[in-house]
């Protein structure tokens, strides 16, 4: 791949949006918005800050038992980078109100024939500093 296929701008759009509808759908715990967002396969990975989820059906599992009160969060340094037309990676660090700590998310997302999907995602929280 050649540096001109990294960062299409129509690509970067899409995947933008798509990100933008993922956090809206996540702190307004959205079950079914964000259910759609995730490739609906046993090999899709979503390792959390206190969960290792393999499968779409565990991580469906979790987002029905989860909390939907204190989802709110403050993005930051969020970074997207795509590669070519069908893969993108995107990061973020997130504070919440009530806490000093900083969590961080790294998403894949692939352009399936469904649309754009999350195939692996990583949530981990640090200590602020």
């Amino acid at each position: 791949m050649n540096s001109e296929e990294i960062n299409l701008p129509h690509v970067v759009a899409e995947v933008t949006a798509a990100f933008y509808r993922y956090e809206q759908a996540l702190v307004s715990n959205d079950i079914e918005t964000l259910d759609t967002l995730f490739w609906h396969d046993e090999r899709t990975v979503r390792l959390g800050a206190g969960e290792n989820l393999y499968g779409i059906e565990q991580i469906r599992a979790f987002r029905a038992q989860r909390p939907a009160a204190g989802l709110a969060r403050t993005l930051r340094n969020s970074v997207i980078t795509t590669f070519g037309d069908d893969f993108a990676v995107c990061s973020t660090e997130f504070t919440r109100d009530g806490t000093t700590k900083i969590g961080r998310q790294q998403q894949s997302w692939v352009r399936l024939p469904q649309g754009w999907r999350i195939v692996a995602a990583q949530v981990s929280l640090m200590s602020e500093g």
